[in-house]
């Protein structure tokens, strides 16, 4: 399904590359504000947009591109040595305060402390 110019599936990889959330028109994921942008570009209403993504995907949106946006963070803590701060906006977040925030809420870490488990994890293993 492609809903706001971007691939949707709802077998989506739990773990994309962060090249899985930029969008073709410019190359990042912060190329997609939010949902009502993605409904803008739908071309459809908020609630409609809203309405399917939800019968489609069994989420939200806004938790879809939140997941998209935490998976790429993910990604790209594991496999850079980027800032937090350029990672905040590579995939759309507004600052490496948001990010921290919302990885925090989803995963119950910081960045930081992800990035030192999984290196440390990678040269033990």
């Amino acid at each position: 399904m492609r809903i706001a110019g971007v691939a949707t599936s709802a077998t989506h990889p739990a773990r994309p590359t962060p090249a899985d959330t930029r969008s073709s028109r410019s190359g990042e994921a912060s190329a997609v504000a939010g949902p009502a942008e993605m409904a803008v570009r739908s071309q459809v209403s908020a609630r409609t947009l809203t309405r399917r993504f939800t019968e489609q995907l069994g989420v939200s949106p806004g938790r879809w591109l939140m997941d998209r946006r935490i998976a790429a963070t993910r990604a790209l803590l594991e496999e850079t040595d980027l800032s937090v701060e350029t990672i905040a906006r590579r995939v759309g977040l507004s600052s490496a305060v948001n990010l921290r925030r919302r990885f925090h809420e989803a995963l119950r870490t910081t960045p930081a402390a992800y990035r030192r488990a999984f290196r440390t994890a990678g040269r033990a293993g």
